[in-house]
């Protein structure tokens, strides 16, 4: 009889042992914060912008300038021709941006959208503004490191007044 109480308090020390390793394993298993309060932290959105279909980012090869400026053209203005060596993100602040591209198809971004331009001499284009009020832009440029914001090119002969 000696025995067999003794084989239960082993199986019981044992499962007890068992179950103090789990509790103590489960200190060191990383669980989900939970959320807390933030503190001297101001945000603020200056532009937003709703693309008209998916957008795909490539981030250049290697090390890479990441710029956020904000561009103005009143109303007659434009960009001139010019390409970039790596894309942009664009959102239309106000007014109506409209772009003429190297195929001489022309795309409208109106206030409240964004779009990306593509990188490369291919990827010739204008910027607009035939409206009556300012255009005013938010782009992030992601760009090779020491790359310049843009790049002249030359007019395509689309049409009159291209």
């Amino acid at each position: 009889m000696r025995n067999g109480v003794q084989r239960v308090r082993q199986s019981r020390l044992g499962r007890g042992f068992v179950v103090a390793g789990c509790v103590a394993a489960l200190a060191f298993v990383p669980t989900a914060a939970g959320a807390t309060p933030g503190s001297g932290v101001t945000a603020t959105v200056v532009a937003k912008g709703t693309s008209v279909g998916k957008l795909k980012v490539k981030a250049p090869k290697g090390r890479a300038d990441v710029t956020f400026r904000t561009i103005t053209i009143e109303p007659g203005g434009s960009t001139g021709w010019h390409t970039h060596s790596g894309q942009l993100i664009a959102v239309v602040k106000s007014g109506t941006l409209t772009r003429t591209l190297d195929d001489c198809s022309v795309e409208v971004s109106p206030a409240g959208t964004s779009f990306i331009e593509p990188s490369g001499k291919k990827h010739r284009h204008i910027g607009r503004n035939l409206g009556s009020e300012p255009v005013v832009l938010w782009v992030t440029y992601l760009l090779p490191e020491g790359s310049e914001l843009s790049d002249d090119a030359d007019a395509v002969q689309c049409g009159p007044g291209e």
